[in-house]
């Protein structure tokens, strides 16, 4: 004890000795937590078992990137470490894990984290311990609270944003539109009526209608029915696939023929729109901010066509269709922007400011025209979107990029 105590000593005065010498403050390893001269580690958590496992993929293809990006020399000359745990989306293992990733593995930063509840079980203790928690796969519009949390931003449009995009479009097409919101009674349903609000202003109280339901009820035909009643001529359904497929379906059996929108969260042609049919769903807008790989549009992009060379070299055995994929691909794009402009500097707080100075970012990945945006006052990157409708036999992108409200 003695020894290791002297050591201790003789190293602080060695550094003390360097600092009158050169002027310099000693490097210590506590500045830059996760980095060493050979390795940058990047923590997260996911749901690789429970009950959206299936999202947990885009964890393993986040891992394939990094893969790729150490093959070609790291970052800086650094190579990166990337350590997830699976959590199971139970927000208790979440706090577990990330107190694991923080306290004994010692990760620079925390990058991607999937959903509401496991980020909220942790937000608090990430922020008080001023570590970076970068580009969350969740799509509520408080992950952009940059006042209560200036450690933590999101990355995907929020349903917010997405509800503000809906009813710019609509009041273009007539500007005397009355609306009626549908909404999940949680975090995401509420996110769309507070864009309907932003937008409309005073006139929401007298040009839109409101009805909410239940994650567990049965159906939202009653919920139809009432708003149907008040006779809108617009219809956001901002709500999950289940209850998104059921307001397609009863629109059509009533006969009622309103501009209907639904979340870009529930447009699955294969979960939402083929159960209903795709008779009944024409017409139907959602939105987009990536480019479909099953698009025929994009068969010769250089983005999609590079995208497509990583998937069968470094991540053979997922599905390059599935959009899941494409989303961890574009936002770990995103991510190795941020370390480059740190410029060998990987100090938390140097990555949360360049994280907080992206200007003006293009990614292959996003549809033309979207674009990454980030400020110590904007921690929402992506704030516009395409709309998109059901024509024929799947979805058709038409009109320009359009911006949220800027709040």
């Amino acid at each position: 004890m003695v020894s290791i105590n002297r050591r201790r000593w003789l190293t602080g005065a060695a550094g003390a000795g360097l600092a009158a010498v050169t002027g310099l403050k000693p490097s210590l390893a506590d500045d830059t937590p996760g980095v060493t001269a050979t390795e940058i580690r990047i923590g997260s958590t996911t749901s690789l078992s429970g009950p959206v496992s299936a999202l947990g993929v885009q964890a393993r293809c986040q891992e394939a990137y990094f893969k790729m990006l150490n093959e070609q020399g790291g970052i800086a000359g650094r190579q990166i470490k990337y350590i997830y745990y699976d959590d199971a989306f139970n927000p208790a293992k979440t706090v577990e894990q990330v107190r694991r990733l923080i306290e004994s593995d010692n990760v620079a930063f925390l990058f991607n984290m999937l959903g509401t509840a496991p980020n909220s079980s942790v937000v608090k203790y990430i922020n008080a311990a001023k570590v970076p928690h970068l580009f969350l796969s969740v799509n509520g519009d408080k992950w952009g609270d940059y006042k209560t949390y200036p450690w933590t931003m999101g990355f995907a449009p929020s349903a917010r944003t997405e509800a503000q995009v809906f009813v710019k479009y609509a009041l273009s097409q007539n500007k005397n539109a009355k609306f009626a919101v549908l909404y999940q009674n949680d975090d995401l349903g509420k996110d769309f009526v507070a864009g309907a609000k932003d937008v409309l202003g005073e006139r929401f109280a007298t040009a839109a209608v409101v009805a909410s339901h239940e994650v567990t009820d049965p159906t939202i035909d009653s919920q139809i029915v009432a708003l149907r009643g008040a006779n809108p001529d617009v219809l956001i359904s901002g709500t999950t696939a289940k209850f998104c497929a059921q307001s397609i379906r009863k629109i059509y059996e009533l006969g009622w023929k309103p501009m209907h929108f639904i979340a870009s969260g529930a447009a699955s042609i294969s979960s939402t729109i083929a159960p209903v049919g795709l008779d009944k769903s024409q017409g139907t807008i959602s939105s987009a901010y990536v480019k479909d790989i099953a698009d025929p549009a994009w068969a010769n992009d250089p983005g999609v066509k590079n995208f497509l060379a990583f998937m069968e070299k470094y991540f053979p055995d997922g599905n390059p269709k599935e959009g899941y994929n494409l989303y961890a691909y574009t936002v770990a794009q995103v991510l190795k922007i941020v370390l480059e402009q740190c410029k060998g500097n990987f100090s938390r707080d140097n990555i949360m400011a360049q994280a907080n100075n992206l200007k003006d970012i293009e990614v292959p990945t996003l549809l033309p025209g979207i674009r990454v945006n980030t400020s110590p006052t904007n921690h929402h990157p992506l704030q516009q979107l395409q709309l998109q409708r059901i024509e024929g036999p799947g979805w058709l992108r038409f009109g320009e990029v359009i911006q949220g409200a800027n709040l």
